[in-house]
């Protein structure tokens, strides 16, 4: 049989992730002062919305009238959930941004709304605006260089349902399910049971799998732990995971340093 390919998320599949409107971000703008902070989520396409107030100086150097234009860039930087837990990196995405008005901006409120349903969605039109551009031009920067990712790999891509609850996930983990873990990723990494070494912790998760953090204090490694086949969602998550903490389960398999 021959061995499975290693599971982890693409580059396209990264970028989405980054600019789905769960982190903080800056908007650049194409001979303009900046850079500007803004919220935004990305709708299905993967199109970037930016939910600005009216009175702003972001307001002031973004097109207001139909038909208008100007080249922006997003720039979004990963925020580890615990301390020691490796970043994704960095997105840079771009395109030409255009106010929506009328039914367009209806449609895109209700967009919004699916991944950040905050109150200021109430007021677009009056108080805020929201503006959109598609993504021509997507970028990762990694530790190990720059990626740049065809906007068509971007746009079929899907951002990891773990991620908005990685922290959450991760917490759970350690309190609720920490000895057994901890035994499970030991007889997985093929480790001693040695106070010494400390005990091995996941510091990521994504629905591929589990970076896993292991080794002595001052001298720590990190290796992959794959999932079988990839996760939906949260319950999935948890189906896989119960065999998983049983003594006798192989339900992951080590695959490669992190």
């Amino acid at each position: 049989m021959r061995p499975s390919p290693v599971l982890r998320p693409s580059p396209a599949e990264t970028v989405r992730t980054l600019v789905a409107g769960r982190l903080p971000a800056l908007v650049h703008l194409a001979q303009r002062p900046g850079p500007f902070h803004v919220r935004h989520v990305t709708d299905a396409d993967g199109r970037v919305l930016l939910l600005v107030p009216s009175h702003s100086d972001l307001a002031a150097a973004l097109p207001g009238e139909a038909g208008e234009d100007v080249a922006v860039a997003l720039d979004v930087l990963d925020l580890p959930p615990a301390a020691g837990a490796p970043s994704l990196g960095r997105a840079w995405v771009s395109g030409w941004a255009v106010a929506l008005h009328g039914g367009d901006a209806r449609r895109a409120v209700l967009d919004f709304a699916e991944v950040d349903p905050v109150g200021d969605l109430l007021d677009v039109g009056t108080r805020f605006r929201l503006h959109r551009f598609e993504v021509a031009e997507a970028r990762l920067e990694r530790p190990d260089g720059l990626c740049r990712v065809d906007p068509g790999a971007y746009a079929e891509a899907e951002p990891d349902p773990l991620h908005p609850v990685e922290t959450e996930l991760l917490t759970e983990l350690a309190v609720q399910h920490g000895h057994e873990l901890a035994a499970y990723l030991r007889r997985q990494l093929g480790l001693a049971e040695s106070t010494r070494d400390g005990s091995p912790r996941v510091v990521r998760l994504d629905r591929y799998g589990m970076v896993v953090s292991f080794g002595r204090p001052g001298a720590r490694r990190r290796a992959r732990l794959a999932f079988p086949r990839p996760v939906a969602d949260q319950r999935e998550l948890a189906r896989l995971l119960h065999p998983m903490l049983c003594r006798h389960s192989d339900s992951t398999r080590l695959t490669d340093p992190a």
